[in-house]
């Protein structure tokens, strides 16, 4: 799987990119109502589930560990369907629903981390990532009476956060990716 996140490092930018945009857009039109908030979190759930899931068959066809990307991807995309196909979702449920996406996917992205520490530096940011997803639903299970408007402020907050962190570390490794090697051995170290 390091590998393939190395060489795919164009997804974690997309995702970067996506995260940021979803942010500001969050910042910029701080009334938003409950549906949008329900569509924007839907769209990105489905976005993220699809890039990750991209990134899983990559790393398959390369042989290479794939099932943290799938379970990712899965949890993404699940997360998605569930909040389009309840469209009269209440604040409350739909504070659980991305609570349970935020944990879940931060836990893969930890686990990822771990893995990708023994081939490259700036592997922290992918756990940094991944603890603010953690901490962002933990928060949002704890409050969930916040309010809409506060849930789409701290979702804008995260969504920032963690798409300026896959943006920097999408680029951290397109650099390193250009060190491995097409066939045969790959390098020890990477610095």
């Amino acid at each position: 799987m390091t590998f393939a996140l190395a060489r795919n490092w164009w997804s974690l930018v997309i995702r970067g990119i996506l995260g940021i945009a979803v942010g500001l857009m969050t910042f910029l039109w701080p009334g938003i109502t409950l549906m949008a908030l329900v569509f924007l979190f839907a769209g990105y759930a489905l976005v993220d589930g699809v890039v990750s899931l991209a990134g899983a068959a990559h790393a398959a066809q390369a042989h290479e560990r794939w099932a943290a990307l799938l379970i990712e991807g899965l949890i993404g995309i699940g997360a998605a369907v569930v909040t389009i196909l309840w469209p009269a979702i209440t604040a409350l449920s739909l504070v659980f629903v991305v609570a349970a996406w935020a944990i879940l996917s931060g836990v893969a992205e930890v686990l990822a981390a771990v893995r990708l520490r023994r081939h490259v530096s700036g592997e922290w940011l992918l756990a940094l990532a991944g603890i603010a997803s953690v901490v962002f639903g933990v928060l949002l299970a704890a409050v969930p009476l916040a309010g809409a408007l506060v849930i789409a402020m701290w979702f804008g907050a995260y969504a920032l956060v963690f798409g300026i962190m896959l943006l920097v570390l999408g680029f951290r490794l397109r650099t390193w990716e250009k060190t491995l090697p097409t066939h045969g051995t790959v390098p020890l170290h990477a610095h």
